[in-house]
């Protein structure tokens, strides 16, 4: 700051005496009344220091009281001088904060640290609503915009501590001066050395970003409690390692398996052991936390752990109390209105064939086991399906088979592990039957593994990981979990290329690596898809002979991805499955009654091109429930991270989102007024719909000055749009294009309409405003592109106004060649680019990749504006592609078949702009950018989907209130 050696001492002192004032005040009681010490410097060694901070500590704590106890866990640990979950109350609210005491050498490179007495010294003013920070030192006042980009990178995900925010806004003090041509006493620190503090204390949140803050708070009394980083830590230890919930069902399987050297020895005591000791109370075995609709499962659970027991004579206690439980449910067993496991009428009928055979007596009426024995036989005898997916059907259930079972056939279907389907229950009952040390080394792999109990499917890692990814990324809390899923997902496109069986045996699980790693830009083919395009070929599976909804689902979902042309077999996929799941929804032919079919409704409702983010995570959030929970032969769940967790973590990031984008809408609305945009009678008001645009899509907090340059741009772009649709005369017009081809701040001598001035001055100073902050990001300017990009639209715009006041009938080629440039898109694209990345590759918008890329989206928009607006569009006397396509044919096309043509040029133009997106190879445009032209094309999709979405004000009003302002509820909170 260039201060003297005397004024930097008064203020030093100044920071004492607050130092000194703000402790006395907090300390209270007779404390309070002790006079001011004398403001200078006084040595005081570490151990008394310490010493006397851990006192005030521990007498905080005590008068806290035993309620705040209950409500957090508060663990204070000193580790050299860091203090650990020190409760700081702020206007009631109890955060757990790290106290850090740090001895600082003196370095004119380390930026100062803003502690209270400093703020108290300089007469800090926060403002967080406006993202203002004032700083007022002697006649000198300094004001920081914490929402610039420049001062906190828009690049990364979150700032790491308050330490960092401290430091930008320290970096950002010395960026204003030098803007302002004041010169720092030092050019590589961010202020003067003498403000320089060589001992300090900073107090951080552990382990937390600016974002979590909120996210869970617990009430008690009249404080709050907040707890901040347990969800996320929980979720990446869970990464690290999948837990499988046991399965009653398939470890009394195993239990039942003999010794291959003592048959009359179990070969697997231990799991005897483990059945005996998780009996539930009344008798059962099954999941924890009973669900009355899954009492089937109960039921076949339990008598396949009563078989197993009375099978090596243990546990008689256990067998009783077992029976009683079946014969008090028995009534549930043949009631079609419960759901079933997979198999159920086969298996359990013959369990209940065995049980009888080996003594048992099962307290069911004669009758109904007759009822039941019969049903399976007939199950048996039926033909259905194809004869391979029947036949796996048989082998996949042969719990049930008994003597009909048929070794030879069952055992076809042995992978590599050993295993039967990757199913301890099936490969047990198989080697029942018929020895094979393959299968009986991969029961042995369970028992090394599990210790005592088994799951119902194993291996199952790899679908439970990407299914753990898809969900994160749909709740839209992949930001806080980047290393995991990268590492996962580089170990899945390593099995992908070995063709491993984990992965190629089970259709749903490699259509969801297809995906997953496909967008997120592996370089993966469709091969292993394509045979699956014939529904025959699928129906010829197991999962075809279930008509498993969730597979099929997840083939409807790969289908999307295609990125070549002649990818014709995802193509055939997407037709089929998109058929199967229509009919799901009618009929309700869903293996889990329900529990699928909302996200099957979606699915259908918003394909890939028109599922734009925020609606989707808001979708996700709200109907987030049973997602662990799965039932196959049994019921269990696939992974051990609590549903709660996730829906906690993405609640509060929705909810802290939501409040921003408010406040960000009323910013652009005083925006639209100070610029008198309102005062504009033929420009619809559409700046809460240009929003929308943006925050729908970069909904980040990180991007902040992105959504207000996108809203801003879309705003004038409307303007712009209505003004040479209906609202100036051709002189306006071309007074306006002319002041833009001028581009000089002494303008407005130019022109004598009101209109053109309100226009040409909220564009210059919105223009000069988005170009300043941009060039200062990346040190360049980008002057010259933004204003050749409007000046491109307008003068596209004056064409299409010359051709409907003159009545000319352009060629097709004409009139796209000139509508791709009217959609608009690149005076909004621009400058949002500048601000999605730190840094923009030299020539960015002269690049041909960048080029490319802007065309593809364009004519997206072109074709789908023209096919939803033809009608009000010809009433209007405008031209349109539809209308032109159908008199250029000379007669020879309809209006639909014209709309048919228009919809396959979109689909290969959306084909190529997902390919251009997602492959790395030769591209240089940073992948955010890139994302950015895509999530245009689905917002674009999103609004034209049935109708022209800025004019079907209902439709679009209903999306918008959704992202901005209904309140999120969801189902597990």
């Amino acid at each position: 700051m260039n201060k003297s050696f005397d004024e930097a001492e008064e203020i030093i002192k100044n920071m004492a005496q607050n130092h000194h004032q703000w402790a006395t005040e907090r300390s209270g009681g007779a404390f309070s009344e002790n006079p001011l010490k004398a403001s200078g410097k006084f040595d005081v060694d570490a151990v008394t220091l310490m010493s006397t901070k851990l006192d005030a500590l521990t007498k905080k704590l005590e008068a806290m009281g035993n309620n705040t106890a209950n409500a957090i866990i508060c663990v204070c640990e000193t580790y050299g001088r860091i203090v650990e979950d020190v409760p700081v109350e702020v206007d009631g609210c109890i955060i757990p904060t790290y106290f850090i005491i740090l001895d600082m050498e003196e370095d004119p490179k380390v930026p100062i640290i803003l502690g209270r007495s400093f703020l108290a010294t300089v007469g800090a003013l926060i403002d967080v609503k406006i993202h203002k920070l004032s700083l007022d030192i002697g006649k000198e006042r300094i004001e920081f915009d914490l929402s610039d980009s420049s001062i906190c990178d828009p690049s990364s995900q979150d700032v790491q501590s308050l330490h960092e925010l401290v430091v930008s806004v320290s970096w950002a003090w010395r960026r204003q001066r030098n803007q302002n041509g004041e010169r720092c006493a030092d050019t590589d620190s961010p202020m003067s050395p003498s403000l320089q503090l060589m001992h300090s204390v900073i107090a951080v949140a552990p382990k937390c970003t600016l974002v979590d803050l909120g996210h869970k708070m617990h009430r008690s009394g009249s404080k709050t409690y907040m707890c901040q980083g347990g969800s996320i830590e929980r979720i990446k230890v869970q990464f690290q390692k999948i837990q499988l919930s046991a399965s009653s069902y398939d470890t009394a399987w195993v239990a039942m398996v003999p010794s291959p050297t003592s048959p009359n020895h179990p070969c697997f005591p231990q799991f005897l052991d483990w059945i005996i000791k998780h009996q539930h109370s009344d008798g059962s075995w099954g999941l924890d936390h009973f669900q009355p609709f899954l009492v089937k499962d109960y039921l076949s659970s339990t008598l396949a752990c009563i078989i197993a027991l009375e099978r090596w004579k243990v546990g008689q206690e256990q067998v009783r109390k077992g029976l009683n439980f079946i014969g008090s449910n028995s009534s549930s067993i043949l009631d079609e209105h419960l759901q079933s496991p997979i198999g159920f009428n086969i298996i359990f009928p013959g369990m209940l064939e065995y049980a009888m055979n080996i003594g048992l007596d099962v307290p069911i009426e004669h009758h109904e086991i007759g009822n039941m024995l019969g049903r399976r036989n007939a199950e048996l005898l039926r033909e259905q399906g194809s004869c391979n997916a029947r036949e796996a059907y048989l082998a996949y259930v042969a719990e049930g088979l008994g003597n009909a079972h048929d070794g030879k056939k069952t055992m076809k279907y042995q992978r590599k592990n050993g295993s039967l389907f990757n199913s301890p229950a099936t490969t047990s009952a198989a080697l029942i039957h018929h020895y094979d040390s393959k299968a009986h080394e991969y029961l042995h792999s369970l028992l090394l593994k599990f210790d005592s109990s088994v799951p119902t499917l194993y291996p199952v890692d790899v679908h439970t990981h990407l299914h753990l990814i898809d969900s994160i990324e749909k709740l839209r809390i992949a930001e806080h979990f980047r290393h995991e899923i990268k590492s996962i997902l580089d170990k899945t496109y390593r099995s992908w290329l070995l063709e491993e069986e984990e992965i190629y045996s089970d259709v749903a699980t490699c259509a969801m690596a297809f995906r997953l790693l496909r967008l997120n830009g592996y370089d993966v083919s469709s091969d292993c898809l394509s045979p699956l395009g014939d529904e025959h070929y699928f129906n010829n599976t197991l999962q075809g002979y279930l008509k498993d909804v969730n597979t099929v689902l997840e083939l409807y979902k790969a289908s999307q991805i295609k990125i070549f042309p002649y990818e014709q077999g995802l193509d055939k996929l997407a037709s089929w499955s998109r058929m199967f799941l229509k009919e799901a929804l009618t009929t309700n032919r869903n293996p889990q009654h329900q529990m699928g079919l909302q996200e099957v409704d979606y699915a259908l409702k918003f394909p890939i091109w028109s599922n734009v983010e925020r609606l989707e995570h808001k979708n996700a959030i709200e109907n987030f429930t049973l997602g662990n929970l799965q039932v196959l032969k049994t019921s269990y769940e696939r992974h051990s991270i609590q549903d709660r967790d996730l829906v906690e973590l993405a609640l509060g990031s929705f909810k802290t989102s939501q409040c921003r984008y408010q406040e960000e809408l009323q910013m652009l609305d005083n925006w639209v007024k100070d610029n008198k945009l309102d005062q504009l009678e033929f420009a619809r008001q559409r700046h809460i719909f240009c929003y929308f645009s943006a925050a729908a899509t970069l909904f980040t907090p990180q991007m902040c000055d992105a959504r207000i340059s996108h809203a801003k741009s879309s705003v004038l772009v409307t303007v712009v749009d209505d003004f040479f649709d209906i609202g100036g005369s051709i002189e306006e017009l071309r007074d306006l294009i002319s002041l833009v081809e001028k581009w000089d701040a002494s303008w407005e001598k130019e022109t004598n309409s009101e209109q053109v001035k309100i226009i040409f001055s909220a564009l210059f100073n919105t223009v000069n405003e988005l170009v300043t902050k941009a060039s200062a990001l990346h040190k360049r300017a980008i002057t010259h592109h933004l204003v050749e990009a409007w000046l491109r639209l307008m003068n596209s715009m004056m064409q299409e106004a010359e051709w409907r006041i003159t009545k000319e009938v352009p060629s097709l080629d004409e009139y796209m060649k000139n509508g791709v440039v009217s959609t608009a898109l690149e005076p909004i694209i621009i400058p949002t680019l500048c601000f999605l990345v730190p840094e923009l590759p030299e020539g960015a918008f002269r690049n041909t990749e960048h080029e490319n890329l802007l065309r593809l989206v364009r004519i997206c928009l072109r074709l789908l504006n023209d096919m939803q607006s033809v009608q009000i569009e010809g009433i209007e006397g405008k031209l349109n592609g539809v209308s032109l396509r159908v008199l250029h044919s000379g007669g020879l096309m309809s209006e639909e078949e014209a709309k048919q043509q228009m919809h396959g040029e979109i689909e290969s133009a959306r084909t190529e702009l997902l390919r251009m997106v997602v492959q790395q190879d030769g591209s240089v445009i940073p992948r955010p950018c890139k994302d950015l032209f895509w999530k245009t094309c689905k917002i674009m999709h999103l609004f034209y989907m049935n109708n022209d979405g800025f004019t079907a004000l209902k439709e679009t009003a209903r999306a918008v209130n959704a992202v901005i302002r209904e309140p999120i509820k969801a189902k597990l909170i």
